[in-house]
């Protein structure tokens, strides 16, 4: 455990896995994330650092991984988050995103007094899926539902199809370029790690189940 750590990182989704996957699969897959709390088995690095959050949770019945658990850390979470998502590739039945938020310590919102200068609030969305093709198709889907929300407040949803079409054009051709340099076990940007965020601004209200 991280003690005095910068930030307390928040990380939240679920993630389908294959009928056949088992706990043990589970708890080697997200290696990385237990052992940065402290822990040393995926039961006692389960618990997040808020009771009210379930942390993380493998439910073998509806063959889910559910996550929404809070660790103390640092900068250097980026890699261990990738390296989960690398695991985490190799059990999912299907494309999923991640959420991983990164709150400024420093910044409290339980405290009277605002601290000065800008909170170093951060947040990158992490994508995992079987295939490239899997991964690639969840990052469309969601872009697609983020664009056509922004645009619905001035345009009529009949309007907005040569957007759409506009996406589609752009992630088919990401994956021909995939496909052609044969790299396919190498994802390019953007496919299993982070992407997007920004430092500052408003604090991004935390996952509560």
């Amino acid at each position: 455990m991280m003690y005095n750590a910068p930030f307390e990182i928040h990380v939240h989704g679920d993630v389908p896995l294959r009928p056949d996957v088992a706990l043990p699969a589970v708890q080697e897959a997200l290696k990385p994330l237990w052992t940065y709390a402290g822990a040393t088995s995926l039961a006692m690095g389960a618990r997040s650092s808020y009771e009210e959050e379930p942390g993380i949770r493998f439910n073998a019945k509806e063959h889910m991984l559910q996550i929404c658990w809070t660790v103390p850390g640092d900068e250097d979470f980026r890699q261990v988050m990738e390296e989960a998502c690398m695991g985490l590739n190799d059990i999912a039945a299907s494309g999923a995103p991640i959420e991983v938020s990164f709150y400024d310590a420093e910044f409290d919102d339980d405290e009277g007094e605002e601290p000065e200068g800008e909170s170093r609030d951060d947040f990158m969305m992490c994508f995992v899926g079987p295939t490239p093709a899997a991964i690639l198709q969840v990052q469309r889907d969601m872009l697609v539902q983020d664009v056509v929300h922004l645009m619905e407040r001035h345009f009529e949803a009949n309007e907005l199809e040569p957007v759409v079409q506009a996406i589609d054009q752009l992630f088919t051709n990401r994956f021909d370029a995939l496909v052609n340099s044969m790299q396919l076990g190498k994802p390019p940007k953007g496919l299993g790690g982070g992407s997007g965020g920004g430092h500052g601004g408003g604090r991004k209200p935390r996952h509560l189940h």
